[in-house]
Order: structure tokens, then sequence, then C-alpha cells
């Protein structure tokens, strides 16, 4: 499934940029600036932006996104665009001090992946594909040149907000992509002692993984990093499943801050 490789950035055009000095100070290419944003007819005259618009710049690097801040923004307002909350905005981006404080184009790393539109595509299914609501997609995406509710151009770069809870964030990985035993499960959380749990389960209702325990680096109420290697206690039997990260409540040991994360083996 074509989840854009490399460091993607959400930016806000501002008075007087072109896509060339856009991309000359973020990086990228101009053709690919183009495409990934529809800057061509009839979406467009080409090469034309507008302040206000808000673009995905892709560049090589890590797979991660990162919102470069626009006058006016707040920590609540980037957290609302990409479906999650102030605490874990502020918790993964450790610069930001205050979060009623922060600067025009400071680079904030957001919970989301960078989805590349196919033939045959439409909002609604990628939506669907994701597991988010179709509203969810477009406020993601609102402000962006080319998006429409009936019209999306293969080639198109679309933000998809990734599954949080407000104290649990997985980067690694990402929804809809294969997993194996051995790759890498990671992200940030903020629990009791630092300690959270994960298990896999397949569509047939076939266990994948028994209920196993992470250590983060830190114990709340920190947000504290975790990576390990995923275990598969069993061999699924459907290829398609779930990825449940959480913790339990000291009280009746129920589950809390559950994140569900649909997955493929």
């Amino acid at each position: 499934m074509p989840i854009v490789d490399g460091t993607s950035f959400v930016y806000t055009v501002k008075q007087g940029d072109t896509v060339y000095s856009i991309a000359s100070r973020i990086g990228g290419t101009v053709p690919l600036l183009v495409e990934a944003n529809a800057i061509y007819p009839p979406v467009t005259d080409p090469y034309l932006i507008f302040p206000g618009e808000v673009l995905v710049i892709s560049t090589p690097g890590n797979r991660q996104v990162n919102h470069i801040v626009n006058a006016g923004e707040t920590l609540n307002s980037i957290a609302q665009r990409y479906s999650t909350n102030v605490d874990l905005l502020q918790g993964i981006n450790t610069q930001i001090v205050n979060p009623n404080v922060i600067y025009q184009n400071q680079i904030l790393r957001v919970p989301a992946l960078v989805y590349l539109v196919e033939e045959g595509d439409t909002l609604n299914k990628i939506a669907k594909r994701f597991g988010i609501s179709l509203s969810t997609l477009l406020y993601a995406n609102r402000q962006r040149p080319g998006i429409s509710p009936d019209v999306i151009y293969p080639g198109y770069q679309l933000i998809i907000p990734i599954p949080t809870s407000k104290n649990i964030v997985v980067f690694q990985p990402l929804p809809r992509t294969v997993i194996r035993a051995g790759q890498q499960l990671s992200g940030f959380a903020r629990a009791f002692e630092g300690v959270i749990l994960y298990r896999i389960v397949d569509d047939n209702g076939q266990v994948v993984t028994q209920e196993a325990p992470i250590q983060t680096t830190a114990g709340a109420p920190a947000y504290g990093s975790f990576s390990i290697p995923i275990t598969f206690n069993q061999q699924p039997t459907a290829r398609s499943g779930e990825l449940w990260i959480y913790t339990r409540s000291p009280r009746d040991g129920s589950i809390e801050d559950l994140v569900q994360v649909l997955v493929r083996f």
C-alpha cells in the first residue's frame, strides 16, 4: 500500500512563497511538490499557490510527518487537525516547554502518515481502509489545494491521522502495513511506572501475540519512548488483524488508553 516513504512536512503557504522557494527551503523537488498537492489544471493554473493553502512536501529520510507551525496556530488547533490531544503532542515534542507557547516555523512531529493516492481511490475508500471517518480525513486535509469530497487525483498525497489515545501513540507499525515477528513496535506512552501492554489478534479471532508488557523509557507524568521486536506466539490464520496497545486499570484490571492499529500479515 502506497504510504509515502521519507519525511513529510505540512506547510502553510505565506505571502511571497512560490513552489520553487518552498522546495528550496524545505526540500523535495518542484515536480513532486506540484503533483503531491495537485497544483495543476483543472485544479488551478500551473504552479499557482495562495497564502493560507496547506501543502505536503515529502523529502528523503525516516518515515515521519512534521507540521511546520504557522502564525496564529496553537497546539490545540494542531492537535485537532490530527485528531489527537495537546498532552500527547507536547509529550512527543520535548522541545515544547509551555503548551501555550509555540512559535511560527517551529517543527513539530505529529501522529500521521502520508498516503499516495492511486488510480481508482476515493476518499471514502481511503477513510474506510484506515478506519477513520471521512470528516476526520477531510479535516486533516482542510485548506489544501486539490482536495474535494468527490474528486482526488493519482499522485496526490493525503494526510492520514494515525490512531492515538491521550497517553499512547504507535509510530511503527503504521496502520494497514504488513507485520512480521521480529519487526519493531515503537512509539511513545505515558503510563504508571512506564509499563504498557500489547497483543495481536487476527480477523479470525486467533491470538497471534498473547498480552505482553513493554517498558518505556520514562514513567508518568512524562511520556517515554518504547521500541521492542514483535513476538508471535501463534501464526496468523487470516491476512489481517489488529494490534492493541494499552494499559490496565490498577483498580479493576480493565483495559485503558487502548490504541488499535489495523495490520496485515
